[in-house]
């Protein structure tokens, strides 16, 4: 398809978001400031000869600082830049940290215990919040104790990799504890 041009692409749905940029026909203004497409400054220029220019590349031209006297554009791949900003936007999420939670029972048997136990510990390990709670049903009330003692056994198991950030409470049928990961330094 190299060769063959179609003229400006169009993007309609991307001007509803008041921050998506200007592109191609809809930037107005009679001068920009322009930006090549392998970065070079080209200077001011007519806008619809940087519009020529763009189509010539077989590429977009987009707004890049619409704030600036004139205008900044930049020739460019506008569905690219559109990805690589949507890929960002979701790393800066992920980056983020998550409340995970672990349940544990009264009665747990000591593989059961340690296996969670190093659920919890990968999650420290990859910046989460951990929420590790025993949950009582019916009778199993009588054993509250015995979910404290199991709390207590995980808080000192996973002191190394991270601090308690909220105490052993009760909430309701559950005792729960709240641990953070350790500040890294």
């Amino acid at each position: 398809m190299i060769g063959i041009n179609r003229g400006p692409r169009i993007f309609v749905g991307d001007r509803k978001q008041d921050n998506a940029p200007r592109v191609n026909e809809q930037i107005r203004i009679p001068q920009v400031r322009l930006i090549s497409h392998d970065g070079e400054q080209v200077g001011v220029v007519e806008t619809r000869n940087a519009l020529e220019m763009a189509i010539e590349a077989n590429l977009d031209l987009v707004e890049v600082a619409p704030n600036a006297r004139p205008p900044v554009c930049r020739i460019m791949n506008y569905g690219k830049y559109r990805y690589e900003q949507s890929k960002k936007a979701r790393k800066g999420k992920k980056g983020s940290s998550q409340l995970k939670e672990i349940r544990l029972r009264p009665m747990i048997s000591d593989h059961d215990y340690e296996f969670k136990v190093r659920h919890a510990e990968s999650f420290l390990k990859e910046r989460h919040k951990v929420r590790i709670y025993v949950e009582f049903r019916g009778r199993q009330n009588v054993y509250r104790e015995r979910g404290r003692e199991i709390l207590k056994r995980v808080e000192s198991d996973l002191s190394e990799v991270g601090n308690v950030e909220s105490p052993i409470r009760d909430e309701g049928r559950n005792v729960v504890l709240i641990m953070a990961p350790k500040a890294q330094g």
